[in-house]
């Protein structure tokens, strides 16, 4: 084994220690993300994984002491892992110093606790990507994260794709990645070839998946089984019956209102005995969804600000403030999710 090689196992091998010092603690991880020749973890464990948004302070700078308390907030709701540095976190408004320190601030309040993954993807070239992948490497961060449309503009092939890929592959030094079909600056599906191709590398251990598609989501878990890569799936709609066909777990936007009720849907969706409840709340998050994202930035701090966190209602990426149809939206929204709470016993 070359010395690149075995960076990469190691880093592989400490994203499973941290699985198994969550399982050690009671609690279940982001499940099966494994080093070659690791111990499998089992598959019925499903994970949520928010997409971390970012506070900022009245003037805009980010708020690393409310960040904190978000961290802490998700952790307490059932969190087994976090992606910071993603869109919901306004990743494209931040500078590249604010995406390493915010990063940074995550990994060290997780603590180790769970696996932490950050965006990385970042430059006009594989050499910029590269670059800016290690130093978020050296945050400690367990993975990096690749948005599909960094490596190739809409018009062009999967060949042209894997090119890239193939380029910035070999400047990171065998990291552990993951890979995300981010909407902006346009939605990039995953493609066969390309998850092939990928999966080849031995380095995928991570993928965030927004096509909505359940029998998308089905083809990519047959053709990663066994592979050591977790699916995490963005779409509310179809959140159960991906985690019943083997995805990871969830990695949804209504984490950012209701994080402990998709807690407790990725903790009971295979449980027999709670099949008919987790039915249940499937149709009601599919509804509330759609009526509860409009300003999605500001509407979803202001949700967890009933829950007892302090975010002041500021964005970079707002256009417009929260109105007050949109609060009373959000206020009858959360009296809502405490009556589901009440019904399926969370606290």
């Amino acid at each position: 084994m070359n010395e690149k090689q075995s960076t990469g196992l190691a880093q592989r091998r400490r994203f499973l220690k941290h699985l198994i010092v969550g399982m050690a603690a009671g609690t279940a991880p982001l499940p099966r993300l494994q080093a070659k020749n690791a111990t499998t973890l089992p598959a019925d464990q499903k994970s949520f994984v928010p997409v971390m948004l970012t506070p900022y302070k009245k003037d805009k700078s980010i708020d690393y002491k409310g960040l904190e308390a978000l961290t802490d907030h998700y952790l307490e709701a059932g969190a087994k892992g976090m992606f910071a540095n993603c869109l919901s976190s306004e990743m494209y408004e931040l500078t590249p110093e604010e995406r390493l320190r915010v990063t940074k601030t995550v990994v060290k309040r997780v603590n180790g606790r769970f696996p932490v993954v950050s965006t990385g993807s970042f430059g006009s070239n594989a050499g910029e990507k590269a670059d800016f992948t290690k130093r978020l490497a050296d945050t400690g961060v367990d993975a990096v994260i690749c948005i599909t449309a960094h490596f190739a503009e809409a018009a062009e092939t999967d060949e042209a794709m894997i090119r890239r890929l193939e380029d910035y592959l070999g400047q990171t030094e065998s990291l552990a990645l993951g890979t995300y079909e981010c909407p902006r600056p346009y939605k990039r599906i995953l493609s066969r070839k390309v998850l092939a191709f990928l999966l080849e590398t031995d380095r995928l251990v991570y993928h965030k998946d927004t096509t909505e598609d359940i029998d998308a989501i089905r083809e990519k878990l047959a053709a990663s089984r066994g592979s050591g890569l977790d699916l995490y799936n963005a779409h509310m709609g179809s959140a159960v019956g991906s985690l019943r066909e083997g995805a990871a777990g969830l990695s949804p936007i209504a984490g950012n209102y209701y994080p402990e009720v998709i807690a407790w849907m990725c903790q009971h969706a295979t449980d027999p005995e709670r099949r008919e409840d987790v039915d249940w709340l499937q149709e009601k998050v599919r509804e509330m969804e759609t009526r509860i994202t409009a300003n999605y930035q500001l509407s979803s701090r202001y949700y967890l600000n009933k829950s007892g966190l302090q975010l002041e209602l500021t964005s970079r990426g707002a256009n417009q403030p929260l109105t007050p149809d949109q609060r009373l939206v959000v206020d009858r929204a959360y009296a809502e999710v405490q009556v589901w709470k009440e019904r399926l016993g969370i606290s």
